[in-house]
């Protein structure tokens, strides 16, 4: 049996999987924590990493290995290939002046038509722009720059030449200064950092041979996080990915590529060759904490109330901005709670109330995903939010899709195994491997709600201004 390692390098930990390259069958995993704080030393994900390939036993048998990470995180390097100072997260956000300048010289339709996303903090290219002015001697140092993944699948093969970094268009795509159809931009890059003189990694396409590790393992070109939960779920074109962990994120699988000058459609590409164009919003899973705190309950009572009482609460209408809010981009904004009544006044009204903000929230990012172009067939439901079954329930009735709930695994770290198993056979399309388990919800779609909600957030967007 030959078996398969993929990696999840996330912002909080290091995962490993080891699968059959055949089946997908899972043989062991294993798991190792990193470092708190938006700034981290890239040494602390490769030490994560070993740690997390003794946890799962080891790479013994194992053809080929993929690195699937955070996106968006610049990694710096000397000329020697010396990290020049620790990596700048996507969460950063001293860079948000950088971005706005940015935007400001060239213009927001100017970005999205050239890369498919308008900068934002999170992007590489704003980061760049923020290492050039407020730190020039590392700016000046810098001889090479690179993604968490790319730098971890560089470090893998082991040789400590620039030439040798690689990346995928999944990733590459994040950058603010990569085309989705598959070219850098340096004149962007130039832009962002003053310079364009820079090695960055190749771009590989999604089933390339990256080489191979010091221990003869071969490697795959690896991908952004996001790029890997759709590979993991086997995802296609009309497939969306609903993800609610801190934030939420709707990403979906298609043919064609988006340029949304609003900035609220990321138009990135897909592991498999397609696109992945993406909209977040800052809350998500927590606005469900927020009311189990507000109730005093846990989250199976919280869903047991919420499914107790009707649809649309009886009015009663959460606007679910806890910590600002991306989608729509509402930064200063904050939560609303309109139409309580003595009859609305209940626990199970509060709690329906927040399951349906929490939902119609992610609509709106669906809709922006739809109103692109982008196919919507049905939609997979992950992250720790998607265990409530008030929010499985309702889900589909607010997103206006069926609604899949894969059993609870590690999407992004098996996307990567199912790359590094596609560079084995090195055929046209990724190893078919069985589904995971998942529960299947459809219900009525519910346009009064959303209408509500909809009425409801701008009046709170009118009393903001």
């Amino acid at each position: 049996m030959t078996l398969v390692a993929g990696v999840d390098s996330s912002t909080q930990s290091c995962t490993v999987v080891v699968r059959d390259a055949e089946t997908g069958a899972l043989a062991r995993q294993g798991r190792a924590t990193h470092p708190t704080g938006t700034e981290v030393h890239p040494d602390a994900w490769w030490d994560a990493l070993q740690a997390a390939i003794a946890d799962a036993g080891g790479l013994d048998g194992v053809g080929a290995i993929a690195v699937a990470g955070q996106q968006h995180g610049m990694v710096c390097l000397s000329a020697d290939g010396r990290v020049v100072r620790p990596a700048l997260l996507w969460n950063d956000t001293r860079s948000a002046q950088a971005a706005q300048d940015l935007v400001d010289e060239l213009g927001a339709q100017a970005w999205a038509d050239a890369t498919g996303t308008v900068p934002v903090a999170s992007i590489t290219a704003t980061k760049l722009r923020w290492l050039a002015t407020h730190e020039p001697d590392n700016a000046a140092a810098t001889a090479a720059v690179c993604l968490p993944h790319d730098w971890l699948t560089w470090k893998l093969r082991g040789t400590g030449a620039l030439d040798d970094l690689v990346t995928d268009r999944g990733d590459a795509s994040g950058t603010g200064y990569f085309a989705t159809t598959g070219e850098y931009r340096r004149d962007l890059l130039a832009r962002a950092f003053g310079r364009d003189d820079v090695v960055l990694p190749r771009v590989l396409g999604p089933s390339d041979d990256a080489g191979t590790t010091p221990d003869g393992i071969r490697l795959g070109p690896g991908t952004g996080d996001n790029a890997g939960a759709a590979l993991g779920l086997g995802a296609v074109p009309g497939d969306v990915v609903v993800s609610l962990g801190t934030s939420g994120v709707v990403s979906a699988v298609s043919p064609k590529p988006t340029a949304d000058a609003t900035g609220i459609i990321a138009g990135f590409a897909s592991a498999t060759g397609e696109y992945l164009p993406l909209a977040a919003t800052l809350n998500a899973a927590r606005v469900l904490d927020a009311a189990c705190a507000l109730l005093g309950v846990d989250h199976a009572e919280l869903s047991r109330l919420a499914l107790s009482a009707p649809a649309g609460s009886g009015g009663l209408v959460l606007v679910p901005y806890l910590e600002g809010e991306r989608t729509p981009n509402r930064p200063d904004a904050t939560g609303a709670l309109h139409g309580l009544t003595l009859a609305t006044s209940t626990p199970a009204h509060l709690a329906r109330a927040a399951v349906e903000g929490l939902l119609s929230g992610l609509g709106d990012a669906l809709d922006a995903l739809v109103a692109a172009g982008v196919p919507a067939r049905r939609a997979f439901l992950v992250g720790g939010g998607a265990r409530s079954d008030a929010v499985a329930a309702i889900a589909p009735a607010l997103l206006g899709v069926p609604v899949l709930r894969p059993t609870p695994g590690e999407y992004v770290a098996d996307g990567a195994a199912r790359q590094a198993a596609w560079v084995l056979t090195g055929g046209p399309s990724a190893p078919v491997w069985s589904g995971a388990d998942a529960e299947s919800f459809e219900a009525e779609p519910q346009p009064a709600v959303r209408e509500r909600y909809a009425q409801v957030r701008e009046m709170t967007a009118v009393r903001l201004r």
